[in-house]
């Protein structure tokens, strides 16, 4: 952040809320590893003394409840009274609130948090986050369709016709275990949008044996990308696949921070790296990912998935800033969460215009909560 928005008065925080969320999605979303019927995420309002109040978001599929109360019990105590335009130190004071390695609940509560910061340092500075990031001068970005379900043919079809019809160029396919049937599943939405860039998420359906076979019929049919083809954690394996495979290797969505980025970036095992800016700690640790992504001549892909309006919103600013920004992920599917939650309605499919989406342009994050839709789906 430029020190032009650090001087001048302090910007005090009074108060930290936290709204636990849930609904039930009207059509169930089925990848390889489990069939999702319903989504919760955690929502944050950080609200200063001068009157400004910030949104946040974080990476919460179970539990939101849990997350609010670590944040309203652990994290706010150590926010109340601080300037919130000191983004760095404050992740620095919430991460110590527990010890040992960084990750899990406590990294995607500080993301909703930090989230909520940035969006009050750019409603004080009068411009949007991009901005505040220094930005590439992008006001629109490249986006993907994501996605087509790990359903059967006749559903495929529709989804894949449906994507086309709304303008898309770029489509992303889930595919789930068996080999035999991922190749089939390939070969047809490659029939079926023959001129189209395509990608593959398996969500670590595969050992490294079945990744290979894949990953060369991906390759033959001219697909751009494959995203998490087998276990996050198995580092020697995205090597050996990097080094093998020629298609790009994709992953990032379950780093928290970015040491963990690191590793990846520095032995070039992804060619396209996917932080979710509601799970890798917020803006401040995800545009520290997407830098190093940059400085290492890494394609970065902000990763959206299952995520509210809040991460949509962060996730276009930081595309429209980030030096290696690749494309955008535009979710498909219906999701009140995604589309009621906040307005105006930010990142979505029907906004799609030559293939691309609109960054916001008012200050701060550039959306507001709906009161009446964060009532309706807040955990009791």
């Amino acid at each position: 952040m430029s020190d032009q928005f650090s001087g001048g008065d302090a910007v005090t925080i009074r108060d930290v809320r936290a709204h636990p969320l849930r609904i039930r999605l009207p059509k169930a979303q089925k990848t390889s590893q489990a069939l999702f019927e319903a989504l919760e995420i955690v929502v944050v309002e950080v609200e200063t003394d001068n009157g400004i109040t910030g949104i946040g978001e974080g990476l919460a599929r179970v539990g939101a409840a849990g997350y609010a109360r670590l944040i309203e019990d652990v994290l706010k105590p150590r926010l109340v009274g601080e300037d919130a335009r000191n983004c760095r130190h404050l992740w620095k004071k919430m991460r110590s609130a527990m010890s040992g390695r960084p990750g899990g609940q406590l990294v995607e509560a500080i993301a909703a948090i930090d989230i909520a910061l940035w969006d009050i340092v750019g409603k004080a500075a009068g411009l949007p986050v991009y901005r505040l990031l220094g930005g590439m001068g992008r006001q629109r970005v490249q986006a993907y369709a994501s996605s087509i379900n790990w359903l059967d043919d006749a559903t495929v079809e529709q989804e894949v016709a449906h994507v086309l019809d709304q303008g898309f160029t770029q489509i992303k396919v889930k595919l789930g275990r068996g080999v035999a049937e991922a190749r089939q599943r390939v070969q047809l939405v490659r029939r079926l949008a023959p001129d189209a860039l395509l990608g593959v998420d398996a969500n670590w359906a595969y050992d490294l044996d079945e990744a290979m076979q894949v990953g060369r019929t991906l390759a033959d049919l001219g697909y751009d990308f494959f995203e998490e083809p087998i276990v996050p954690q198995d580092r020697a394996g995205y090597r050996r696949l990097a080094g093998n495979l020629p298609i790009r290797i994709a992953a990032g969505e379950s780093d928290y921070v970015a040491a963990e980025a690191l590793i990846s970036l520095g032995d070039r095992s992804v060619g396209m790296i996917q932080p979710d800016v509601t799970r890798a700690g917020g803006i401040t640790e995800t545009w520290r990912i997407a830098e190093l992504a940059a400085a290492h001549h890494v394609s970065y892909a902000p990763h959206v998935g299952w995520s509210g309006a809040i991460c949509v919103a962060a996730s276009l600013h930081l595309a429209a800033a980030a030096e290696s920004f690749r494309t955008f992920e535009c979710m498909v599917f219906d999701n009140a969460l995604r589309t009621d939650l906040c307005a105006p309605l930010v990142g979505d499919a029907g906004q799609l215009s030559d293939g691309h989406l609109a960054v916001p342009q008012t200050p701060g994050l550039g959306i507001e909560l709906d009161r009446s839709v964060l009532a309706q789906h807040r955990i009791s």
